[in-house]
Parts: structure tokens; sequence; C-alpha cells
């Protein structure tokens, strides 16, 4: 692990183990979107993983709605939140500590994969690794939510979240040329919020193609 992966790490477990997690990263309950897509039927019960599941809102949705939710984070403070928070809402919901662009704990496929807000902070450099660790969790149908600040790059952006590891919104078309070869994508939200400077959100219902 380099030494800007291990800062950003740091970073995310002091936010998460003193609960200082600014909106628009903890909506205090499970996001819109996610709510929606269940609620019209669009997405049903069924093995489900959160990537990056930080305060655990959508995995608890999740569990109470029928799911069977796995949540995956990197931080140690984010799974000690998620499985106090899963404990008082009498949900079952089972966590594993990883590295999306190096997963060596999370096991087999799933048909819906959530990500609110990870891709986006994964450095440019190692999103193609994010890409194909998403793929091993997927087969033939599975859906993947998706949504993620989202705008076009500014030319210094790249090589900054290279260089130091930091977040940097979806570039424009980022997420139909990284997922278009696997998935048929649906762009069904877009979602602004009035703290600035931060970008719009984007949001993608994604369709696992053919497995080969």
């Amino acid at each position: 692990v380099q030494e800007e992966e291990l800062n950003m790490k740091w970073i995310y477990d002091l936010m998460y183990r003193y609960s200082f997690i600014p909106i628009p990263f903890d909506a205090g309950g499970p996001r819109d979107e996610l709510v929606s897509l269940v609620m019209n039927g669009r997405v049903k019960p069924c093995r489900a993983i959160d990537l990056g599941s930080g305060t655990a809102s959508n995995v608890i949705y999740l569990a109470q709605q029928g799911f069977d939710v796995t949540g995956v984070d990197y931080s140690p403070a984010a799974i000690e939140m998620g499985r106090l928070k899963t404990r008082e809402a009498g949900v079952e919901v089972t966590f594993i500590e990883d590295d999306l662009t190096n997963l060596q704990h999370v096991n087999g496929t799933f048909n819906l994969l959530v990500d609110y807000g990870c891709l986006h902070s994964i450095p440019l450099k190692d999103r193609s690794l994010y890409v194909q660790n998403v793929l091993s969790l997927t087969h033939q149908g599975s859906l993947f939510l998706l949504v993620s600040f989202e705008r076009p790059s500014r030319w210094w952006e790249p090589r900054l979240s290279n260089l130091g590891g930091w977040a940097m919104p979806l570039g424009s078309g980022e997420a139909e040329r990284r997922f278009g070869e696997y998935f048929e994508i649906e762009r069904f939200a877009e979602v602004t919020h009035d703290s600035r400077p931060l970008p719009s959100m984007s949001g993608y219902l994604m369709t696992r193609k053919q497995v080969s």
C-alpha cells in the first residue's frame, strides 16, 4: 500500500471514529435513489453488497427490506460503526474490511452492488483496479447502482489525484468509458447539493452483460 493511500485511509478512519462525516457523505439515512429503486420494484430482495458501506445507512435499509447484505469498507472505524448501528437496528449484515482496488476477503458474486460516493474517492490511477474488482463480484444480470460526484475534469485534477491520492469527481463520460464494455448503463438521476463548491452527483443503474 502506497503512502498516499495510507494517508487517505487514516483520514477516513478519523472521520468515522469521531463521527465527523459531513453532508453529502452522510445523509442520516438511506439514499433516496436506492430507496426509490426498491420501492418501485426495480430492485428486489437479493444478495447485495455495499461498496464503501461507511455509516451503514444503506445496508441497514436493505436488510430491513429483506436483502442478504454485505458491507465492505477499508476503514476499520467504519466497520466498527456499521456493526454497532446494525445491532442497534436489530438487523443482520455481514461486514468485511477490505480494499476495493485489491479485494482479499470478499467471496462470490452478488445480485446487487451499491456504490454511493466510493469510486470518486479512489485516485484516478487506481480506478481500473476498482473496475476489475467490481467485475469479480458480478454475474450476468447483476445490477450495479453507482452514484458519484461528476463534472468535467479540470486540467490539473488528474495529476493531483494521482500524486496525492485525493478524491476527484468522475469526468464527463467516465462512467460509460469504464463500464460500458461490461454493463448496459442507464443514467437515471442527477443530485444537486446546496453546499458548494461540491459538484452535482450522477446516478447510474447498470446491468451486467453476459460474462464470457
